[in-house]
């Protein structure tokens, strides 16, 4: 994690535990059509944005925001000079448009990843991070690979996927361990762009799969 973007890690640890309530998402769409998963998901997804854009613009929502989420948001988050949408609304966007654009195994591993994922590498990589790598460190990247390894066994597993499934799995893991250590020089919230780029890469994977 970059220095300037640093909050105390008691405050991460607090901010990620919110983090991982968001697995309530994929587990919920596995047991509801993607028509449900939409209707869920569009109107959270917009309540956030709004309130995100109402935080620069109304002092009065700005001062209940920050009473009661304010030291939990990380600098970028707190700017006024310009909105910039906290990551709970990326988490809604980058969950909304996996069920809208992904098959749903994917949707739901993509989306696990980043959840399960992202919470280890900040963690782990906080605590135990001493060899940098891109704007992260490699400590972290590994807790992601694994972790996020970790995830594509147990949904396969439970899903009764196919050897491909693993593959396409692991390979987009590794994917979105570069793409959290460089969210800061690619200029995107990690939020949105792991599982864009993980489920995006599963499903590549899995249409050259098919064709072979």
């Amino acid at each position: 994690m970059h220095k300037t973007e640093e909050i105390p890690y008691t405050q991460e640890i607090l901010r990620k535990l919110i983090h991982i309530s968001s697995l309530a998402i994929p587990i919920i769409y596995s047991f509801v059509s993607r028509e449900v998963g939409i209707m869920i998901l569009t109107p959270m997804t917009l309540v956030s944005i709004v309130l995100d854009v109402l935080m620069h613009r109304s002092e009065g929502v700005r001062r209940i925001m920050l009473g009661v989420f304010g030291k939990l948001l990380r600098p970028h988050e707190l700017r006024q000079d310009k909105i910039l949408l906290n990551g709970a609304s990326y988490v809604l966007m980058s969950a909304l448009l996996c069920v809208l654009i992904f098959p749903k195994i994917i949707a739901i591993t993509a989306f696990s990843i980043l959840i399960v994922s992202d919470t280890c590498a900040a963690l782990y990589g906080r605590k135990f991070g001493r060899r940098s790598f891109l704007d992260k460190s490699r400590e972290g990247a590994l807790a992601f690979v694994v972790s996020a390894a970790v995830v594509v066994a147990v949904i396969g597993a439970l899903t009764g996927a196919g050897w491909t499934f693993f593959v396409a799995g692991v390979v987009g893991s590794m994917v979105g361990a570069v793409v959290e250590a460089a969210s800061i020089r690619l200029r995107m919230d990690d939020n949105f762009s792991i599982p864009m780029f993980t489920g995006g890469l599963m499903w590549a994977l899995a249409f050259l799969f098919e064709s072979l």
